[in-house]
């Protein structure tokens, strides 16, 4: 009998980084008590959900019988790259820019390939990421290159 691989593989992923974090949790930090928490307590917690979660989407997995999907390379590419010139660009570049090549990297592998859309989805989480980030956490990231 074959398995569902996908979810029985991200069932698993899952329930190991929630068991991890929760044993990280508990033997790296003071995790108190119901009264007075400490804390590792809520990185414990939570590590154990994730982990049980992990397991309930497993579980059933393993029972059921998977069907083979294709790998959507142009997709994964374009929202990887899209990350990872994110993070090389965020302190060099400054958040409106990157965030405006991020999410138009990301848009490359979207079936709508009209590019009035990307513009507009590209500007307003920029947009978005400033009064969230900026004016909302205060958060100390540069708006443009040159600014510290």
């Amino acid at each position: 009998m074959k398995h569902d691989i996908h979810d029985l593989a991200s069932g698993i992923l899952l329930a190991a980084i929630g068991l991890f974090v929760a044993l990280y949790a508990a033997g790296h930090y003071d995790i108190g008590s119901l009264r007075r928490m400490g804390p590792g307590f809520f990185p414990a917690i939570l590590g154990g959900v994730l982990a049980v979660l992990g397991l309930m989407i497993a579980l059933p997995a393993w029972a059921r019988a998977g069907h083979r999907g294709r790998i959507a390379w142009k997709e994964a590419g374009a929202v990887l790259a899209a990350i990872l010139v994110f993070a090389a660009g965020l302190e060099p570049v400054g958040l409106v820019p990157v965030t405006l090549a991020s999410v138009l990297i990301a848009s490359i592998a979207a079936p709508d390939r009209r590019v009035g859309w990307r513009l507009a989805l590209a500007l307003g989480i920029t947009v978005l990421s400033v009064v969230v980030f900026h004016f909302g956490l205060k958060m100390t990231v540069p708006l443009w290159p040159g600014q510290a």
